[in-house]
């Protein structure tokens, strides 16, 4: 049974090899310097079984671009194969990231057999045995000369045994590992003697053993240099001492050390015995006497960064449930509610607008603070009054203070890809507030009690008409986020509010000069209080433009009802004045703008005038989406196409309106001279008397049976634009906004305000980055901004590969902060350092971006003075602690300048004919590994199979 198992799994092991296509000796040239750790290495891996234990075959192989000019030459029949010649090449000796078998054997191709996953490794003598008597038959059955190991013992051991087999030639890997170094193979002269008792060597004198040795140094110890990442400043942010710079700007920066240890090889590549002595009395290795050096830093495991623990603590408010209400109570709220009921009827009582104060933010910090007081004690505020105000006043500056905008190219087209806010404006400063907030002073419940604060103060500065301070004025962008667009749309209402305003009492200044002129001429007098009679209120509309907007009230029910019987009485009234002075004449312009050119009105000699109209709508994006979800369910009839069209042309019957209002007597077809002139084709004819005059005519499509123009123009009136209805309601969205902003969860403010911390994140490690110009940041920050990019313009953007951009921006950081770790502890940036500092700049971005990097000039280079000098400080340091903990002197004793090797890489090599005397001469080697508590031995020995 076993036989029959044993059979299928070498047949098996053939197969692979086979499928594969290893078979034969594949010769190539020899490898590069340094083309082990800067190639590609492929792998392919298959599973196979014994019985019913798994096991993984593995080829791992170096990928080697062959030149067109050399011809595949057929290897010669008694040539080495690829991996004995391997074992002699010294161009890749101590790879800093290989496999460890490159590493031990210096191989650039080879198989290995290990245990499936989850299977028990293969300890037994007997197993182990078996195996290799498996792969030396698949070997010599499918004439394969690539290497292959089998995996024994523990995995943590890294053990392997394995078999090359060429024409007539065989080399055997074997291995030795123990957990203490033996006292007699603990130098150079003790290990040279196992190596030639193994060899067996018959010739006399033995040819020569090339030496290759490579001691590493740790240094641990950075005490002698303060680490250059100053902690924030918590006394003083807790205090309430914070201005500007600290709100404006997100920390940046790792709170501890990312360089946690420098590790030194010092190498002497070639050596041969006698040249050099090292024995248990006497070394000749000086560290600081080797011909080459080469440095390598251990990166700390996840360093505590500023900016990605900022970004990771807002993040996780995405997840909260609570709305404000539930974290700070909803007294507050109701009470609130019941105040701004109050207020707004005692609204309907006032006379007259409320002359408006001359901006302060005093006072408006102030009112927010007395209404928020009224309800919650102090001590149980989340925010100190002290640090609420700092917000405030950061968020809501003098309005007469000129703050230069700083938004740059770049960075408008950056919030333009994240869907952010500009980096001036209040959005993105709520954002960097809510983040510091969050992350200092009380997580979720002071960023709900921020937040209250400021929607009572977006709807102090509705009520008070202040415009809010750090938005573009216009329509809202719809490139930005949703909450900035809300927060411009509120800015719309207020402009359109004050606008109004400003009309009543333009009105109300009329009427008190006309009424003046009717005491002179006939003694008759006003009402109380400022309110006209219908006469006077007549003689108002003539002479004063912005009478009617006082018929226009802050709610939606009075603006129904006052605006709609007022237009009435007034067109009414305007008849009826009309026929009493003549009749049938035509009512007098009203609304005109100014003339639109030489242009005259077709049925008379009278220029045609543009008019004044109604601003169209702002829309935001979400009442964009509801606006075409309405119109799309209209569906594709033609009563659902008529109805579409007309609930479209609000703005083009408003123009029409003011239209007629500015143009007495005009016709659809002078309107279309002005609103579409590309529909007003005009053409040179000949009329009856033979003179060329120009006509024109509407274009075919305005001639269309029930086009929505003819309909539109003959429904529309003659109102001026002051006179007509809204085509924007300001109270009504305001309070639509107010009311949004009031219903946001802490978990809806964050989601809403993402984007614009990424942004500011992105942002801040870009300007960190250009003091460091690293290009791999470079390169790390442009995919993290292109990865958000995708994301925050989906309408609903997953959050798990957001969270993945954070991870990427966290990467970031940590990287600039070894850059700085790296730059102070070799001075780079101070002056002494001279002609030498670009070199030095040089070596320490390499450290960052390569796994391990040559110093020039060894121990007597630029970088390698001061590395020395890096570990004779550490030795002091331990040294002095040494003597201070045992309490004795410390006397005449030298302190070294290097602490005992970490690790020992010693590399034997040499050509002897083995077994016999007769036999071929081929490549042995012998890697040995000494350390603290792991000793290994790693060898090749290469025997003539044919001539023993």
């Amino acid at each position: 049974m076993i036989t029959m198992l044993f059979a299928r799994f070498v047949s098996r092991v053939e197969e692979v090899l086979n499928d594969w296509k290893l078979i034969g000796n594949n010769s190539s040239k020899p490898p590069e310097k340094g083309e082990y750790t800067s190639g590609t290495w492929e792998e392919k891996t298959q599973d196979i079984n014994f019985a019913d234990f798994k096991f993984s075959v593995t080829h791992h192989c170096l990928k080697q671009e062959s030149e067109e000019g050399e011809g595949k030459e057929e290897p010669e029949e008694d040539a080495f194969p690829t991996a004995m010649q391997d074992l002699l090449c010294m161009n890749n000796d101590f790879p800093p990231r290989a496999h460890c078998l490159v590493r031990w054997y210096g191989m650039r191709e080879f198989v290995v057999i290990s245990p499936g996953a989850n299977c028990e490794a293969v300890i037994s003598e007997s197993k182990c045995n078996l195996l290799l008597s498996s792969i030396s038959i698949s070997l010599a059955n499918t004439g394969c000369q690539v290497p292959m190991f089998v995996q024994i013992q523990q995995k943590w051991r890294r053990m392997y045994h394995g078999e090359c087999q060429g024409l007539g030639v065989r080399t055997d890997f074997e291995m030795v590992h123990l957990r203490k170094v033996p006292s007699q193979y603990n130098h150079l002269s003790g290990l040279l003697d196992i190596f030639k008792s193994k060899i067996g060597c018959p010739l006399t004198p033995l040819p020569p053993i090339n030496i290759a040795i490579r001691f590493t140094y740790v240094l641990q110890d950075w005490q002698q240099y303060s680490w250059p990442q100053q902690p924030p400043d918590f006394d003083a942010l807790l205090g309430g001492e914070v201005g500007g710079v600290e709100f404006g700007k997100l920390p940046f920066g790792a709170c501890e050390d990312p360089i946690s240890e420098l590790h030194l090889a010092t190498t002497w590549p070639h050596l041969t015995e006698g040249i050099v002595v090292d024995n248990d009395v006497y070394s000749d290795l000086d560290p600081l006497q080797a011909p080459h050096w080469s440095v390598r830093v251990r990166k700390a495991d996840s360093p505590t960064c500023l900016l990605g623990d900022f970004l990771t603590e807002f993040f996780k408010l995405c997840s909260k449930k609570e709305s404000t209400e539930e974290i700070l109570g909803r007294g507050p709220v109701e009470d609130e509610g019941k105040d701004d009921i109050s207020h707004a009827l005692s609204k309907l009582t006032e006379p007259t607008a409320v002359p408006i104060p001359k901006l302060s933010v005093s006072n408006m910090v102030h009112s927010a603070r007395k209404r928020i007081r009224r309800h919650r004690r102090v001590d149980e505020s989340p925010l100190s009054n002290d640090v609420l105000n700092s917000i405030l006043l950061y968020l809501f500056p003098d309005a007469a203070i000129d703050k230069s905008s700083s938004e740059n190219s770049e960075s408008k087209n950056l919030y333009n890809q994240l869907k952010s806010a500009p980096s001036d404006s209040l959005t993105y400063r709520l954002a960097l507030c809510v983040c510091l907030v969050n992350f200092y002073h009380g997580g979720v419940r002071a960023v709900a009690h921020l937040w209250q604060e400021f929607v009572l103060e977006m709807r102090y500065r509705w009520e008070n008409n202040y415009l809010v301070y750090g938005l573009a004025s216009g329509s809202p962008d719809l490139r930005c986020c949703l909450l900035h667009q809300k927060l411009q749309m509120l800015n719309c209402c207020i402009e359109r509010k004050r606008a109004r305003d400003d009309g009543r009492k333009t009105a109300e200044g009329g009427k008190e000069r006309e009424r003046g002129r009717e005491r002179k001429v006939s003694g008759a007098t006003g009402t109380e209080n400022g309110r006209l009679g219908p006469e006077s209120a007549e003689m108002g509309r003539e002479v004063s433009p912005g009478k009617s907007w006082d018929s226009w009230s802050d709610s939606e029910g009075e603006d129904e009802f006052f605006e709609c019987l007022s237009d009435t009485e007034e067109m009414k009234e305007a008849g009826s004045t009309d026929g009493e002075k003549g009749g049938a004449k035509v009512a007098k312009p009203d609304g005109r703008l100014h003339p639109h050119g030489k242009l005259t009105l077709l049925n008379s000699q009278e220029p045609l005038y543009i008019p004044v109209t109604q601003e169209p709508a702002p829309m935001t994006e979400d009442l964009l989406e509801e606006q075409s979800e309405v119109l799309a369910k209209l569906g594709t009839s033609a009563e659902g196409a008529h109805l579409r069209a007309r609930m479209q042309s609000a703005c083009l019957l408003s123009d029409m309106e003011s239209f007629k209002a500015a143009n007495p007597g005009c016709t659809l077809e002078d309107f279309v001279r002005w609103y579409s002139p590309r529909d007003y084709v005009e053409e040179e004819v000949v009329d009856e008397n033979g003179d060329t005059v120009v006509r024109g005519d509407l274009s075919a499509r305005m001639k269309i049976p029930g086009n929505m123009w003819m309909e539109a123009w003959a429904t529309a009136k003659t109102t001026p634009a002051r006179r007509q209805r809204r085509l924007f309601d300001d109270t009504k969205e305001a309070e639509k906004v107010l009311h949004y902003l009031a219903v946001q969860k802490p978990a809806d403010l964050t989601r809403h305000l993402l984007p614009c911390i990424l942004h500011a994140a992105i942002l801040k490690e870009k300007e960190e980055e250009s003091v460091e110009d690293i290009l791999s940041v470079r390169k790390a920050i442009q995919q993290a901004t292109s990865h958000a990019s995708k994301l925050l313009r989906h309408p609903s953007p997953d959050y798990k590969k957001l969270e993945d951009v954070i991870t990427q921006l966290i990467a970031v950081e940590t990287v600039i902060a070894r850059s700085r770790s790296l730059k102070a502890k070799f001075g780079i940036g101070k002056a002494e350092q001279g002609d030498n500092a670009e070199d030095l700049e040089r070596f320490v971005s390499s450290l960052l971006e390569e796994p391990e990097v040559s110093v020039i000039g060894a121990g007597r280079g630029p970088a390698g003075s001061i590395i020395h000098k890096l570990f004779v400080s550490a030795q002091r340091v331990n040294q002095s602690n040494e003597v201070t903990d045992d309490k004795k002197p410390m006397g005449g004793a030298s302190v070294p300048d290097f602490p005992p090797p970490a690790g020992r890489e010693i590399l034997l090599r040499t050509c002897v004919p083995r077994p016999a005397p007769y036999s071929k001469a081929l490549p042995q080697r012998l890697f040995c590994v000494l350390m603290r508590e792991d000793f290994r031995l790693a060898g090749a020995f290469s025997s003539d199979t044919s001539f023993f």
